[in-house]
């Protein structure tokens, strides 16, 4: 099937923007893209005319416009599973006084779609959007393990399995045999193979078919939460999860 090569090169545009990446000049776009700056600018006009990309009226920069995080809330309003779980994700940050998320797989990656700050807690590198690699967390590890055969074959072919510290799984073996012990527990847990010092528990997810629609986790720093309360904490998160997926129509 054709695509349209204005829109293809506009989306790519739109793409360039990352975390680290929030404001480029025409000549960098033109310079990524491989595109003529008078082609850029065409693009860049359209849209900002339209409200997706803004520009740095003292800079001249180019940024990401508030269009796409309207668009977002859309988004994120229209999922289920994040209306049903909020609750339930606040609850358990209160009674921990840790970080929760909730995050759903998206292509080899999971994304962050909810989180609650702990009263407690001294992580902030999880964010609403956020991307994380399903190999070395404990919300990866679950969506992993509980999706369908041929669907983590898929998943896992030609899978990059970046080293983030010194205790990240680092090969397809090693982490088929982590996810049978998953599928053992009912949970998953990232004893610091995502971040240093940091680490997580996540319980699947189920909708009314017994799929896993989403990964409810929980964040603690180790040098704070010892091995028999992070045990506690897990348990918590247990409950909370298993309350999710009834509301959501699972049944044992």
């Amino acid at each position: 099937m054709p695509i349209i090569q204005a829109l293809d090169r506009a989306l790519k545009i739109v793409e360039l923007f990352e975390e680290v990446t929030t404001e480029l000049k025409i000549t960098e776009i033109s310079a990524k893209l491989g595109l003529y700056k008078s082609t850029v600018h065409s693009l860049l006009r359209t849209l900002q005319l339209h409200g997706y990309i803004d520009q740095n009226a003292e800079s001249g920069k180019y940024r990401l416009g508030l269009k796409l995080l309207e668009k977002g809330q859309l988004v994120l309003q229209g999922m289920d599973v994040r209306m049903v779980a909020r609750k339930h994700l606040e609850a358990l940050s209160e009674r921990t006084g840790q970080t929760t998320n909730l995050v759903i797989l998206d292509g080899k990656e999971g994304v962050y779609i909810d989180k609650v700050e702990g009263a407690k807690a001294a992580i902030r590198y999880s964010r609403v959007g956020r991307r994380v690699p399903l190999h070395s967390s404990a919300v990866g590890k679950v969506l992993l393990a509980n999706c369908r055969p041929e669907e983590a074959d898929a998943l896992l072919s030609q899978y990059q399995f970046h080293a983030h510290t010194p205790s990240t799984i680092r090969d397809k073996d090693a982490l088929v045999r982590e996810l049978d012990e998953v599928c053992k527990r009912g949970y998953a847990v990232d004893d610091q193979e995502n971040e240093p010092g940091v680490r997580c528990g996540a319980v699947p997810i189920r909708d009314h078919t017994g799929g896993v629609v989403a990964a409810m986790s929980l964040s603690t720093v180790v040098s704070a939460v010892d091995d028999e309360l992070f045990r506690q904490f897990v348990l918590l998160l247990q409950e909370e999860g298993e309350q999710v997926s009834q509301l959501l129509g699972y049944r044992r």
